[in-house]
């Protein structure tokens, strides 16, 4: 599935679930090859449609998976199905991986305390995980600043080889492919609300209304005055984005086997 924007830039959804996902990072970690996951969601999707700056740091993800039913849905419609892969539920698998593999990871935002309760939560659900490095910047962060090339050289120093990103759109996106290109063979992993789900600073939607399709809603509702014109924004653009998946897939017969 893949999203295209006037400028050239393009956003391709290149991991069809988790299981693919978790695949190409198990690949790349084997190999010291860094790489960046970008996780989209309707938020980003109106973000990149204003951002050029943005789109050209998503464009130069590695990984990209649905992060948001939307998505989905869209995907579907241009007869490239994905599955959803939310962020928050790749934390602890994406950890396992360089447990498995021997390696140390960082984690990155949020606030020092939910971190090291993060940690503790992950290391307590994941055996033999190495927290090398815990860094909670400044607000408001800036991915290009001086405190970005800080944090830059504590992950060289730690010897992370997975930094989990935690610093909202599109402050993580810039980072990670900044990071990335200035780190020999560290992953970078924005994951948003992740870590504050584990340290339980903030509390996720119950099981029920993600089956329901609804934790958009739960969220909204934790936060109205914040979140309720960042989905009003994101829901607008869905006719738009439905009418060039339509197309998309008019264009190209049996496209719905593509991811």
């Amino acid at each position: 599935m893949q999203f295209s924007f006037p400028d050239g830039n393009a956003i391709r959804v290149n991991c069809r679930d988790s299981a693919a996902l978790l695949d190409a990072v198990r690949g790349r970690l084997a190999e010291g090859r860094g790489f960046a996951i970008a996780t989209i969601n309707v938020d980003h999707l109106q973000r990149l449609g204003e951002d050029a700056r943005f789109r050209a740091a998503y464009a130069a993800h590695d990984l990209v998976c649905a992060d948001g039913n939307p998505i989905v849905w869209l995907s579907r419609i241009a007869g490239r199905p994905v599955a959803l892969a939310p962020g928050s539920d790749l934390v602890l698998p994406l950890a396992a991986e360089a447990a498995r593999a021997g390696l140390p990871v960082a984690l990155i935002g949020s606030s020092a305390e939910s971190l090291a309760l993060a940690a503790r939560s992950m290391q307590a659900a994941v055996p033999g995980l190495r927290v090398a490095l815990t860094r909670a910047p400044g607000f408001p962060f800036d991915p290009t600043g001086p405190e970005a090339d800080a944090i830059i050289d504590s992950i060289r120093a730690s010897g992370a080889r997975l930094c989990f990103l935690a610093l909202g759109a599109p402050r993580q996106e810039l980072f990670a492919i900044r990071a990335r290109d200035a780190l020999d063979g560290a992953g970078f992993a924005s994951i948003g609300a992740g870590l504050d789900f584990l340290s339980g600073h903030q509390r996720r939607a119950p099981q029920w209304l993600r089956r329901l399709r609804l934790e958009w809603l739960w969220r909204m509702l934790s936060n109205p005055r914040r979140l309720f014109w960042r989905y009003a924004k994101g829901f607008a653009i869905l006719p738009g984005h439905m009418g060039r998946a339509l197309a998309l897939r008019a264009r190209t017969p049996g496209a719905r086997r593509q991811p």
